[in-house]
């Protein structure tokens, strides 16, 4: 039986199209084969009727002999991976518009995906719960499968160099805090900068990686609460692993998240990580670095610990080192295919 996943967009930046990669290389690596279905359908279309063609374009495609592990909310998944999270629950945290047609295509996709999939893979126990209180989902029918983590090896001392090259920070004399997100509002950057603007007077430097559309209302923002040369916006960058390994401190104050692979990739680079409950990776970090909102002041105390105490900070980088250990690829896709087989079989 052919395996075939599906997503819709070819992107080398979403959380969910690194993942189908990183899967796709390991499954490759096996010698397991499989193909990946993208949407034929060109972008200038809009983006609910795409989701629509989509949807329809695979479900009538679809052979006996192939099983479907869909990436995409449709009505015709053998396997859904919950990547995304629950759509419902989205729009009510970041309260988005019921009317707007491309959430109302997503909600009535998103009911039938769940109710037909044979098995749900949800990446974390938040996913999970939310899955089985909107949509009365069978909880047996949904399996819990931790995203997993490949990183290419980088030198820290040559990426504090690059860094020091084009921004002029110093990782050597001071604590670099890292941020690493594309869409500012929905993951806490406003926040995070309130937040950081309540620290000593430390010798830090903060690096926000990402696109965003009104970066200048959030550099104005930096400049009103007096951080003024401690907050460097890089915009979006091909070279994220350098940021990684550069780093000391990543802090991601995200709304919602599902389980945010960024969180996996910055322990992988020796980072102590800081995320709200709201992402479904906080439930691999100690409590101590889950913060309960994205405006949570208590982290304040905890972040100065962190640049104040250098043996307290290299004691939760070595922590993180090794537990991110448990999450690495090949166990994902390890206990993918075991969900794949229980479906065949």
């Amino acid at each position: 039986m052919d395996i075939i996943f599906l997503r819709a967009n070819r992107t080398k930046h979403g959380g969910a199209e690194v993942y189908l990669s990183r899967l796709s290389a390991e499954l490759k690596r096996q010698g397991v084969g499989h193909k990946i279905m993208y949407s034929p359908y060109p972008k200038w279309l809009p983006s609910w009727m795409r989701v629509l063609l989509f949807n329809r374009f695979a479900c009538e495609k679809k052979e006996d002999d192939a099983l479907y592990f869909s990436l995409e909310r449709i009505a015709c998944p053998d396997i859904y991976r919950a990547g995304d999270g629950v759509h419902k629950v989205f729009i009510e945290v970041e309260k988005k518009s019921l009317f707007n047609p491309l959430h109302m295509t997503y909600m009535f996709l998103e009911k039938q995906c769940f109710n037909n999939a044979k098995k749900i893979i949800a990446n974390s126990k938040m996913i999970k719960q939310q899955i089985i209180d909107t949509y009365a989902i069978d909880p047996k029918k949904i399996e819990v499968v931790y995203n997993g983590v490949t990183v290419a090896p980088v030198d820290e001392r040559e990426a504090r160099q690059k860094l020091k090259d084009e921004f002029g920070v110093d990782g050597d004399r001071e604590k670099l805090i890292l941020y690493v997100g594309s869409g500012f509002q929905r993951k806490g950057v406003r926040e995070m900068l309130q937040l950081l603007s309540r620290l000593k007077e430390h010798s830090f430097k903060v690096l926000i990686v990402g696109k965003e559309k009104k970066l200048a209302e959030y550099q104005a923002l930096a400049h009103s609460l007096g951080l003024d040369g401690k907050v460097i916006f890089t915009g979006a960058r091909d070279d994220v692993a350098t940021f990684y390994a550069a780093a000391d401190i990543f802090l991601f104050p995200t709304r919602y998240e599902p389980f945010s692979n960024v969180i996996l990739e910055a322990m992988a680079y020796g980072n102590a990580v800081i995320t709200t409950k709201q992402n479904g990776a906080s439930e691999i970090l100690s409590d101590d670095f889950v913060m309960q909102s994205p405006s949570d002041e208590t982290i304040v105390s905890v972040l100065e610990k962190l640049i104040e105490d250098e043996s307290y900070l290299s004691q939760v980088k070595k922590d993180n080192l090794a537990h991110v250990k448990h999450f690495s690829i090949e166990k994902n896709v390890k206990e993918t295919l075991r969900i794949i087989d229980e479906v065949l079989h």
